[in-house]
This record gives C-alpha cells, sequence and structure tokens, in this order.
C-alpha cells in the first residue's frame, strides 16, 4: 500500500517548484528573480519584454536636469533607490552632478520607502518626510494637504505609471516636472518575447512574472501585433497564472480583466514565494491504480518521486485528468496534442512515451477501439477527487 502525500504538497525532499515553468518578462533584475525561482526547482523561460534606455544616453533625462538646475522645484518626489542613485551619477556623468544635488538640497525632498531614502542620505542630502507605508497614495495625500498651488514639484520616475499622481498635482494648482528616470523601450531582439507568447498560448509555461506595468503592457502589444491578443489574455485568465510584483504593475493587466496574483509586500521574494504557495495548490492530485498522481507543470509527482514527461505526454494526462475514470478518445486526445495534426498514431507514438515516463503502465488503460482512460480508484464516501 502507498503512503500517500497531502494533495498539494511536493514529495520529500523536492523543492517547491519542482516541475513548474515560470515565464519571467523583467529586463531589470531579471537575474536575480531567475536565480530565486531556479533555486526553489522552476524552470524558467526568460523574455525581457523591455529594455532600459542607458542613463548616459537619456536627452530626456539630462534635458528635465538642466531645467530643474535653472529653475529650481519646491519639492522634490525621489520614488525609487536605483533611480535617484543613477539620476545623481548620470549628472556626474554631464558634468552637472554638484549642481543637481545644490538644487535638491535646497527643495524639500520627499522619499518614497526607506530605501530611496538612503540612497538620499548616501547623496550627503536629507529627506525632509517618507511615509510609513511606502505608498505614492499617502505621499500624493502629504502634499495636497500642506498645499500645492503655486508650486513646483520635481517628480522623479521610474518607468512606472503613476495613474492620476500627476494629473491630481496640476488640478491643484501646482506645476509638476517629471524627471524620467529609466524610460522603456520595446527589446531589440522581440524573438524570446513571441517564444513566452507562444509557450503561453500552448499552456506550455504555468506562470508569468510582472515586475513593471510597462512589461505587462508590451507583452499585451506584442500579442495583440500579432493577432493572438484575445488567445493571451484567455490563456492568462484561465490557465497560465500571471503574478505580479504590485498593485501599480498589474494595472495593464486589470484593464484586460485578468485577474493577477500579487504578494503582501511588494518584492521579489515574496513574489516568489507566492509562486510557491499557488502553483502546487493548483496542481491537480489524483489516486490511480493504488497512486497518488499529480500533475505539476512539465512533471508528475507519482507517490513521492518526480518524475519529467515530455510536453506531449503532459498535453495527454491533462486531457485524461479533466475527464477522470472516463475513457477519451483518440480524437480527442489528439486535438489535445500540440501540432500533431491529424495522424492518429501520434496520440498511440506519445502514449507510450508518457507510459514510459511515469514507469508504471497500469496507471493508463487501454480501451480497445475507444481510446484511454486513467485507472482511477475510487474515493471513499463523502470526499471529492483532487481534495
Amino acid at each position: 500500500m502507498h503512503q500517500q502525500q497531502a494533495p498539494h504538497q511536493a514529495p520529500p525532499g523536492a523543492k517547491p517548484l519542482a516541475g513548474f515553468t515560470v515565464g519571467v518578462t523583467a529586463a531589470r533584475r531579471a537575474d536575480e528573480l531567475g536565480a530565486l525561482l531556479r533555486r526553489r526547482g522552476a524552470e524558467v523561460q526568460h523574455a525581457p519584454a523591455l529594455r532600459i534606455v542607458p542613463l548616459a544616453d537619456d536627452d530626456h533625462l539630462l534635458s528635465a536636469t538642466r531645467d530643474l538646475i535653472a529653475h529650481a522645484p519646491d519639492t522634490v518626489v525621489a520614488t525609487t533607490a536605483i533611480g535617484f542613485r543613477g539620476w545623481v551619477e548620470a549628472a556626474d556623468g554631464w558634468g552637472v552632478g554638484d549642481a543637481l544635488l545644490r538644487t535638491l538640497g535646497g527643495a524639500e525632498l520627499l522619499a518614497r520607502g526607506p530605501k530611496v531614502r538612503g540612497a538620499i542620505r548616501a547623496a550627503g542630502l536629507t529627506e525632509e518626510w517618507s511615509p510609513a507605508s511606502e505608498s505614492m497614495a499617502e505621499v500624493l495625500q502629504r502634499l495636497l494637504d500642506q498645499g500645492v498651488a503655486g508650486h513646483r514639484i520635481a517628480l522623479q520616475l521610474h518607468g512606472e505609471p503613476l495613474p492620476g499622481f500627476i494629473e491630481t498635482l496640476r488640478a491643484a494648482g501646482a506645476e509638476v516636472v517629471a524627471v524620467p528616470v529609466y524610460r522603456w523601450m520595446p527589446p531589440e531582439d522581440i524573438g524570446p518575447v513571441d517564444r513566452l507568447i507562444d509557450a503561453t498560448l500552448a499552456r506550455a509555461v504555468d506562470a508569468v512574472t510582472f515586475t513593471s506595468a510597462p512589461a505587462a503592457a508590451s507583452l499585451l502589444r506584442r500579442a495583440e501585433e500579432r493577432g493572438v491578443g484575445d488567445g493571451l489574455v484567455d490563456a492568462l485568465r484561465r490557465d497560465v497564472l500571471p503574478a505580479c510584483v504590485g498593485p501599480v504593475t498589474a494595472l495593464p493587466l486589470q484593464d484586460r480583466d485578468i485577474p493577477t496574483q500579487q504578494p503582501e509586500r511588494f518584492r521579489l521574494g515574496p513574489l516568489v514565494q507566492l509562486l510557491c504557495a499557488e502553483l502546487p495548490a493548483r496542481a491537480r492530485s489524483l489516486p490511480v491504480a493504488g497512486h497518488r498522481v499529480q500533475i505539476r507543470g512539465h512533471a508528475v509527482v507519482l507517490d513521492d518521486e518526480l518524475r519529467p514527461v515530455p510536453p506531449a505526454g503532459i498535453a495527454l494526462l491533462r486531457a485524461l485528468a479533466r475527464r477522470p475514470g472516463w475513457v477519451v478518445s483518440r480524437a480527442d486526445l489528439l486535438r489535445a496534442l500540440p501540432g500533431a495534426g491529424r495522424d492518429e498514431h501520434a496520440v498511440e507514438t506519445a502514449m507510450a512515451r508518457l507510459r514510459t515516463a511515469l514507469g508504471v503502465p497500469t496507471l493508463i488503460q487501454t480501451v480497445v477501439k475507444r481510446g484511454y482512460r486513467l485507472a482511477l480508484d475510487p474515493v471513499p464516501e463523502g470526499q471529492k477527487y483532487g481534495a
């Protein structure tokens, strides 16, 4: 008698994301995110949906910096540590670093959170105030409460949209100067993005991570350009988990009615922990021929052992698991095979490889002249399959 583990539990000694494939759309810190995911067992498909314009080459940032030096702001809002540091370093490279620091030192300097507060102090400056919540909404409320009519406010941007922030300040009478630190541009090589879109359409990835709103918008826009926008939206709504680092990042997806998952703390570590909880919880677990079978992305947990399965085999197994215990015809299984054409022999070939990968031929029964079925065990009354 095989000891059955909890349905959503990884096999003993296995990593929590073993068997799952995760798409990474980040350009910045992609290596860090990929390493965190691989350390927990995931396969990673990296497709930077954007590229960052190097600060030293960014004429927009240079122009905004010179404008602030010439016309000093009353208030400066710093939103990210890496953006603030990069801005100061770029100004040094342009020969206006000291002038920028004098300008910033003469203004009311607001820091969105502790990291940017540290960057401000490392530059020899002191912030006037920082919200405990790290929320731009709290920053906005403080500015409105103290009155901004006639004030010149510089806002250090970091590629992320800030819905309503600038518009609200301008409506209240402020002059707002946007400082576009780290502008996003389309990637020079679109191939990895197309491959990630294709993998998402084929359900060959289990989750796609987003660490910036522009990256999410870029992926959706590229799918539309290829004529597969609706298909990508359907995959993200139904089968592939869209995991966003925070609510601002999720906005382009939510605009398409795509439900997203976000960690409570808007950091890469909590984002990975979210996937470690969510993906195994989505894995279906079934009692089959005296064994516990759990489908995890591109692999199967058979009792306590993780077994890699070819893509065609996973497609067949998912089709059988959708109707556990019922006979599924060869024609229906053929439709589930990616790129199989019309030859039902492809089903037999893929089924043979699936049985070899599983190592237990009795899990899947051949029903002569009809098709195949999972040899589902009876479940005690009052319980449900996969529970």
